[in-house]
């Protein structure tokens, strides 16, 4: 009784989520943060696993994305600290194979560019192999790349594109060349790094007695609505990978849309926004620098 007793309750949170957001959307402001509380509280008085269930449901269903600020920040205030780090854990944080859009600025010698780059990438796994594309409307725009770890595990096949259009060659993925514009490996390349990493950096904050986050708010970030949670680290860098992070939270998927990390001057350092994410299925030639689409 005591289990059937539970799984009413979440059904009928479930169902009721859409309900209040779509009548919270011509309600008078005075009457949402009832609203707001009421959903909230019904949640946080569900069992741990209970709430990772009901959180996957809701963002399956798309109730999570119909809730109106109010009721997300109440929300992910109430729920239990280990509800969205399970949620991401439990996944799936990506696909198998799949096609993204994606803005990324990086303080690279202590410069911040002006511009984001605009990049598509095309990535499967099993074994891993990535396409990459530099997009017009950013400071690279022409670059390729290709990572095929069936091939060559620790070299990528690339050119720098642009006025210069040099030749397209082999080069270490930790090397000089693949350092210069970025931190970070082209393996990283991905929405399931930003979720790794934030776990990895939970159980370090959770080590140091921290287990919420500084701020959730609602945030729309280049046309992406997402649930921003702000961490702040006590020591911040090079004990945690920022001294601030914010990352924002997909409202239909248990990964990662935004990632914004800052050091200890308090200076931006990365910025992260995935544009577009389609699951797609790709033949060889999408890895292939004789793939007449491309230009190597």
């Amino acid at each position: 009784m005591q289990l059937r007793a539970v799984q009413f309750a979440c059904a009928l949170v479930v169902s009721t989520a859409a309900a209040f957001a779509q009548n919270e959307a011509s309600a008078p402001a005075a009457q949402r943060t009832p609203l707001a509380s009421d959903l909230a509280s019904k949640v946080a008085g569900l069992p741990l696993e209970q709430q990772v269930k009901w959180l996957r449901n809701a963002a399956q269903t798309g109730a999570l994305e119909q809730m109106n600020d109010a009721q997300l920040v109440a929300l992910f205030e109430a729920l239990d600290p280990v509800t969205v780090p399970r949620y991401i854990e439990e996944g799936p944080n990506g696909y198998p194979s799949y096609e993204f859009t994606m803005l990324r600025q990086e303080r690279i010698r202590g410069i911040w560019p002006r511009r984001p780059d605009r990049m598509l990438v095309r990535l499967t796994r099993e074994p891993l192999r990535i396409y990459a594309r530099w997009l017009p409307d950013g400071p690279h725009k022409g670059q390729e790349i290709i990572y095929d770890e069936s091939k060559r595990a620790d070299q990528m096949y690339g050119h720098l594109g642009g006025i210069f259009n040099i030749l397209p060659l082999w080069t270490s993925v930790n090397g000089t060349l693949a350092r210069s514009q970025s931190n970070h490996r082209v393996r990283d390349l991905g929405t399931e790094f930003i979720a790794q990493q934030f776990l990895d950096e939970g159980k370090k904050f959770a080590n140091a007695g921290i287990t919420h986050p500084a701020q959730i708010d609602v945030r729309t970030v280049d046309g992406v609505r997402v649930v921003a949670f702000t961490y702040e680290a006590p020591t911040g860098q090079p004990e945690y990978y920022a001294k601030k992070e914010v990352l924002g939270l997909d409202l239909r998927h248990p990964y990662f849309r935004t990632a914004e990390s800052y050091g200890n001057d308090g200076r931006i350092f990365e910025r992260i926004v995935f544009l577009t994410i389609e699951p797609k299925t790709f033949d060889d030639m999408a890895f292939d620098p004789k793939n007449p689409e491309y230009k190597f």
